[in-house]
């Protein structure tokens, strides 16, 4: 369970980019983040693994406080929490393996990340959550040969080598294709489910979070606004939550577009 209490985060003098925000996550869901460029998104996602310095608030996974840990125990905190990259964050020259083994780094001796010389156990735990997104026959092939969506999975099963207790994930989507961004999404919700984990998805295309997750949250200048399931966004909300932000730019695709994309599969 993630907990978010009063949570503010403010840069310098400047008005605060997140607003006393409440949030809890629990376990096994998958939650969307929506909301205009600039309303807290990637902030709060940024603010909860600890990349950004909350202002003040609480945030508390499964028990222990995130904002008050340093040192070793903000490291050890970390690889509790999976983190997903719009930009999949891998490393070009090394192979799919490599970079997949990265995730293991915070859990093994400073020799062995260096000669990466990991345990079997966490080399045969790399193949069966490759196969399980199916880039197990990659596993030798360098990052920088991958497709866009092969890269995504790349960094999904990264994050899971971590054994984390949340999945965090910042615009997973936005720079695949519809059909990769679909199956990447049905991909978290799978994982979401089988692993027991609550995922948290900051998200700029609207159709697929009421599609593919279970809540939805609306972000306005640093504050929820919209906290419900997908059925309850209505019109009238998403006006309310892209108040001045054109049609075309608030990440909804239309009935007829989506039809194609499923027909021409």
């Amino acid at each position: 369970m993630l907990r978010i209490k009063d949570l503010v985060k403010r840069y310098g003098k400047d008005e605060a980019v997140l607003k006393d925000l409440n949030l809890e996550v629990p376990g096994e869901s998958v939650v969307a983040i929506i909301g205009a460029s600039g309303a807290g998104k990637s902030t709060l996602l940024r603010c909860i693994n600890r990349l950004v310095e909350p202002t003040s608030g609480s945030i508390d996974l499964n028990g222990t406080e995130l904002t008050t840990l340093s040192g070793g125990e903000l490291r050890l905190a970390r690889r509790r929490i999976g983190m997903i990259f719009q930009g999949f964050n891998l490393i070009n020259r090394l192979t799919v393996m490599e970079n997949v083994l990265s995730g293991r780094l915070g859990y093994v001796p400073t020799w062995r990340a260096m000669t990466r010389n990991f345990p079997q156990s966490d080399i045969d735990r790399a193949f069966q959550l490759m196969e399980r997104v199916g880039i197990a026959h990659y596993a030798n092939k360098r990052a920088d040969e991958l497709s866009g969506g092969e890269r995504q999975r790349v960094g999904v099963v990264r994050a899971l080598m971590q054994e984390p207790e949340i999945l965090l994930a910042d615009e997973p989507t936005a720079s695949l294709d519809p059909k990769t961004s679909r199956q990447i999404m049905e991909l978290l919700r799978a994982l979401a489910s089988e692993l027991h984990l609550p995922v948290l998805i900051n998200i700029h295309n609207v159709t697929e979070a009421k599609e593919y997750t279970q809540r939805i949250v609306g972000m306005r200048f640093g504050r929820i606004i919209f906290d419900s399931v997908p059925t309850d966004l209505t019109q009238d909300a998403m006006d309310e939550i892209y108040a001045g932000v054109p049609a075309e730019e608030r990440g909804e695709t239309g009935d007829a577009e989506t039809l194609r994309e499923v027909v021409s599969q």
